[in-house]
Formats: C-alpha cells, structure tokens, sequence
C-alpha cells in the first residue's frame, strides 16, 4: 500500500504555487490550488506559454534542473504544470504527470512497470482500449497477461499469482458499472508484492480516491470528466513520487500534453464538482426511472449488481456517477428506435461532458471483442449506455421515458 501524502504547493523541488490551506475543500483547491504569484500582470487566469523551448542561465546544471528551470515543453511547461497540481491535490497524490490522451497514460505506465517474465492482471471488465494494449501489445515483448472474470474480480486474494507484478483494475467497470473493492484488492496486492493501478475516469476524483484506498497509481482519462466539454483530449498519473518518476522516463520520449490543451484542462477542472454534482443527480433518477420501465430489462449503474457490491459502493464512493446502462427487452431494433427518439442526447462515443452523449458499447467501446468475450462480460446488442450531462433532472428523465414508449 502507497503512503498518500498531505496536498503541497511544492512540485519539482520548487516552491512554484501559492500555498493553500490543508482544511480548503475541493471546489476551492480547483479555484486556487495552483496559483502561481509570477503570472503575467497579475493576470487571475493563468497565462498560456506556448513555447517549445526556454532561456536558461550559462551556469545551468542538471541539478539546478528541479530547482525550478524550464528547458523543454515535453518534459514541463508552465502552463501544463497548473492542471497537474489540480489533479495531484485532487488525487490526494505526492506527484502526477499529464499525457496527450488516456491511452497514452495507460501505455506508458504499464510499458514502464513490467519487464520481460512478468504477469499483468487485468481484473474484470475494463475500457476496450486498454484491453487491446494488455491482450495484443504486451506480449510481444514476453509479458504474460491474465485476464480474470467480473465475478472472479470479487475475490482478490485467490486472483493474484506470486508472477503477478502489475494489476489493472476498473471501477466502475465501462459499460456494465460494476464495482470492485479497491481496498481489498490493494491489501491483497501488497501481500504478493504487486502493484495496483486503478482506472478512476467513470468515478473521478470527485466521488472517488483509490489511492486514500491503498492504490499505488491512479489513471484517468482527462478527455472525459476532467474535461468536462468535449473539446480537449487528455490523461494522467497520479501516486507517489517515485513510481510517477519512473512513468516520466518514458513519458519524456513522447506524448506529453500540449500547452493549450494544458489551458483548457485547468479551465474545465475549476468546474468539476459542480458539473459532477449535477452528473450524479442525473444518474440517480435516470437510473431510477428507467428501472421501473417495462422496456428496460437491467439497469446497469454503480451498485445494483448485488447488495454486496451496493455496500462496497456506498463505502468507497461519494457520488455514483453519471452514466447508466440499460439493456432493452428488444435487442438491437430496440436500441435502433430508442436512440432515434431522443431530444436532448447526441450518439456519440465518449462521456463526461456536459451534454448527453449515448452510445452502444457492442460498436464503440467494445466492438474489438470477440462475441465470446461479450457474452461473458454481459454485453450484448440490446445495450445502450448514457453518459448524462448537466441538462435538468426533469428533462431527461422525461426524454428517457418517452423515448422507451415509443419502442
């Protein structure tokens, strides 16, 4: 289990942000977590350095490199460094470092903390591109992945292997929302001497901290929720010092996040709880609503897989999210018609923005899996998921009803 530091100003050994205090709260740290007092002519939002390169003095030194130097964009920039220290406070995390995209989070943590010989865990169900990179691209290089059930993801102790050396776990899962028990899974983790790292894009930070659970890194996909709009593409890592180090070696050979999309993050982050907020309520009524449909035959949202993952849920999230999955009784024309009859929604791959995307996991986030790889995960054609953005409660619930009457 990782030691999850108290939140800092400090960042790269230098002194960089204007402290804030211990007892301030989300919204406020997304406000003024990461103010810096140098901005240009006083300026309350931060400016965009759109450099590739910096002057330095003749003297420079490696050394004098943490003592607060710019050199070069694709290892830091002012203005990318601003998001980051949001997440890192966010995440409850001693350090963290943005990439260009999700993705290439995921890649460059995973291809820096496995060698030859070891064995990668994926734990359940998780996003479609992520298993791609564990199934097909890992062992080319002479590393084992094992891929468990969702069920067998409820028993981390007998899942973990003496090989087992990383282990990628999602929760809630993408598309069916299952919960897993993020302590657990960190405590047995530790007892075989094998790292947990956590995808937290479907929860964010906001409703969920998987490294205050005992996760060693945190990933998130920055496009989604952090975002927030639809109009910027991102990721991060976020855990202690060290292992985000080693991420860094690689990450320095490419995909660093640009510094305008470094802008729009830390423009989107100062909003995250309240769109958040609104997102959860969201999901809360859709998922009510449509359970009680006659069309709908399962919802699929944090929590109603059993009681037991209700009380995991309960423990470990503040908030349940914003998207729900339904399974209609009629299949894919069922599908077909519901998402025709929609007013507020768009069909469209993605989530966490603040309008409504929908889409059907079987020909976007899963479409690469074998039909025997769906049936096991519990996807099939009569699928439909709900990424709710921060419309009126009223409305949408209305627009989902309406739309399963007309099926």
């Amino acid at each position: 289990m990782t030691a999850v530091a108290p939140a800092s100003p400090k960042r790269g050994g230098a002194d960089r942000f204007r402290a804030i205090p211990e007892w301030s709260g989300p919204t406020t740290r997304l406000l003024h977590g990461a103010h810096r007092p140098d901005y240009n002519a006083g300026s309350v939002v931060p400016p965009i350095y759109q450099s590739t390169t910096f002057r330095y003095p003749p003297e420079f030194s490696e050394s004098a490199e943490r003592a607060g130097t710019y050199l070069y964009t694709r290892n830091e920039n002012p203005t990318t460094e601003v998001a980051t220290e949001i997440v890192r406070q966010l995440e409850r995390a001693e350090s963290a470092r943005l990439f260009a995209t999700g993705m290439a989070a995921m890649s460059a943590t995973v291809e820096s903390l496995v060698a030859p010989g070891d064995e990668v865990l994926q734990a359940g169900l998780v996003y479609g591109g992520t298993t791609d990179l564990l199934n097909d691209f890992l062992p080319r290089f002479g590393v084992t992945v094992r891929t468990i059930s969702d069920d067998a993801a409820l028993e981390p102790e007998t899942a973990i292997r003496p090989e087992t050396r990383l282990i990628v776990l999602e929760s809630p899962t993408n598309p069916t929302l299952r919960v897993r028990d993020i302590a657990r899974w960190a405590a047995a983790a530790d007892g075989h001497g094998a790292l947990l790292l956590v995808d937290n894009t479907f929860a964010t930070p906001v409703n969920q901290t998987p490294l205050t659970l005992g996760a060693d890194l945190v990933m998130e996909s920055g496009t989604k929720y952090l975002g927030g709009h639809s109009d910027l593409m991102a990721g991060v890592i976020a855990g202690p010092a060290g292992l985000v180090a080693r991420i860094d070696a690689l990450a320095y050979h490419g995909a660093t996040l640009d510094p305008f999309a470094g802008f729009l993050l830390a423009r989107s982050l100062k909003t995250l709880t309240l769109r958040v907020a609104r997102q959860n309520e969201n999901g809360a009524r859709v998922a009510a609503a449509a359970a009680a449909h006659p069309a709908v035959a399962r919802v699929f949202y944090p929590g109603r897989a059993s009681p037991e993952e209700e009380a995991i849920a309960a423990r470990q999230m503040r908030g349940r999210g914003g998207v729900v999955t339904l399974s209609l009784r009629g299949g894919a024309t069922a599908v077909d018609r519901f998402l025709r009859q929609l007013r507020f929604a768009h069909v469209a791959s993605s989530f966490g923005g603040v309008e409504t995307l929908v889409s059907v996991p079987v020909q976007t986030s899963h479409r690469r899996l074998p039909p025997e790889a769906l049936r096991a995960a519990r996807i099939d054609a009569g699928m439909v998921r709900l990424a709710l953005g921060i419309e009126d409660p009223d409305d949408l619930v209305r627009d989902v009803n309406e739309a399963l009457d007309r099926l």
